[in-house]
């Protein structure tokens, strides 16, 4: 995750969810994520909608 006015971005799940709070409902944490773009899904409506296609595959998700 990389966060504006930063130059790094975050790998750990623990980090990320400590920085963003209680900004999003959830953070997985599998361990470290590397510096490849994830794939983004929005869990907030009935039907999921993928906002980023990034690392991981969501063909569950369409």
């Amino acid at each position: 995750l990389l966060l504006p006015g930063q130059d790094e971005p975050m790998t750990q799940g623990w980090e990320i969810a400590q920085q963003l709070d209680r900004a999003v409902d959830a953070v997985i944490d599998c361990g470290d994520c590397g510096t490849e773009p994830t794939t983004v899904i929005d869990f907030s409506q009935p039907e999921p909608e993928i906002v980023r296609r990034g690392a991981g595959d969501p063909s569950d998700f369409e």
